[in-house]
């Protein structure tokens, strides 16, 4: 699909897609965790996942739901390339006998998720899911625990719907490919914001 946008190359998902899809998620969620109001404590890994959250969170039955915000940095200013993940903002201190669902924007090394998944267990909660937009096919994609994914995407850098390169691009309603020459751009201009 052509693009709306000089710096995107293609859009892989539109607005359309998914609002449909996060409809869905929110609806699978909310089956299988229909006892857990009150109880539920949705986690969004901030940047990129406050998006999808904020969407998501409006499907869902329950209605007596907390939302903790979390942040944790894998990439640093214009890298493409995961460093690693540490957490940065603080989760609970306890959260026993809650019923917790981390959503992010994208599974891609599963650094992310798999540090938030053992953080959580730790504190006590009742249960952990995740719930991801995106998920590219690779090998730290494959081996983490990943309960509800948005959408399968090839192994290719993409913005939009909270996604970002150097901080950038995460308002657009769409997931595309970023163009070489606004990576260029972006990396000559700026000091280097944080890529999630």
């Amino acid at each position: 699909m052509s693009s709306p946008h000089p710096d995107i190359d293609r859009v892989l998902l539109t607005a359309e897609a998914i609002a449909v899809r996060v409809a869905e998620l929110g609806a699978e969620v909310g089956r299988d965790l229909a006892g857990a109001d009150g109880q539920l404590v949705i986690v969004p890994v901030m940047t990129g996942g406050f998006i999808i959250v904020a969407d998501l969170v409006r499907h869902l039955p329950q209605r007596r739901v907390r939302i903790e915000v979390v942040t944790v940095s894998s990439y640093g200013g214009t890298n493409m390339t995961s460093r690693g993940s540490q957490l940065l903002g603080a989760l609970p201190e306890t959260l026993v006998g809650k019923h917790v669902l981390v959503v992010d924007d994208i599974l891609d090394t599963g650094g992310t998720l798999r540090l938030l998944q053992e953080e959580i267990l730790r504190r006590g909660a009742a249960s952990s899911r995740s719930c991801v937009l995106l998920r590219k096919p690779t090998a730290g994609a494959a081996r983490t625990k990943c309960d509800y994914v948005g959408f399968d995407i090839p192994d290719e850098f993409v913005v939009g719907y909270g996604l970002d390169y150097d901080g950038l691009y995460r308002n657009l309603p769409y997931v595309g490919t970023l163009a070489l020459h606004a990576r260029s751009a972006s990396h000559e201009c700026t000091d280097g914001a944080h890529l999630e």
